[in-house]
């Protein structure tokens, strides 16, 4: 039977989901998609169903995050068992969720971003996306760098093709937006 000091990371993970969980609650996002359709997915960006179900296409971004966090913490916090990489990770992506969702950077997002009908996460959106990050991480913890790096690429070009974004032109838009870019990502 794992002791207690063998779980503690697994229980720090959860309770980090958890907190994050009720701090988005409390924050006023909505459970689930007000459409009242409990399909797991919407894949239309340009829907008001983006990012309000579990899956959407920018789930694959926080995969992004997940293979990113192992190799950044692998590079920095090797000394640090895996387990508990993976609970850092896991309350990086959470904090990361309870930015996301904050009304600043929900009026960035619109403001700045093809994102026009962003007014964020559901909380459940929010767990499967500290989920996918948390697989991410796994993913890269199996395989070699430049397994990871190649999946890197593949995601950013399928998605890159798929919906005109991906996980560096978010970052770009939302750091730094460029109206050629918003353009071409509106069709035009």
């Amino acid at each position: 039977m794992p002791s207690f000091r063998s779980l503690l990371p697994w229980f720090v993970a959860l309770a980090v989901l958890l907190g994050a969980t009720l701090k988005l609650w409390t924050q006023g996002q909505p459970l689930w998609c007000s459409c009242g359709s409990w399909i797991p997915w919407s894949f239309d960006i340009w829907s008001k169903h983006n990012s309000q179900h579990l899956l959407d296409p920018y789930s694959g971004t926080h995969v992004e995050h997940g293979v990113i966090f192992f190799g950044g913490l692998y590079l920095t916090q090797k000394w640090l068992p895996l387990e508990w990489r993976l609970a850092l990770a896991v309350a990086i992506e959470s904090l990361w969720e309870l930015v996301e969702n904050s009304p600043f950077i929900i009026n960035r997002y619109r403001e700045a971003t093809i994102s026009l009908d962003y007014f964020g996460d559901s909380v459940l959106n929010s767990v499967a996306d500290i989920a996918c990050c948390a697989f991410g991480f796994f993913l890269a913890s199996r395989f070699s760098w430049k397994i990871s790096l190649a999946f890197l690429v593949a995601v950013e070009l399928v998605l890159l093709f798929a919906i005109r974004d991906n996980l560096a032109i978010n970052i770009i838009m939302l750091a730094w937006p460029i109206d050629a870019i918003k353009a071409w990502q509106s069709g035009g």
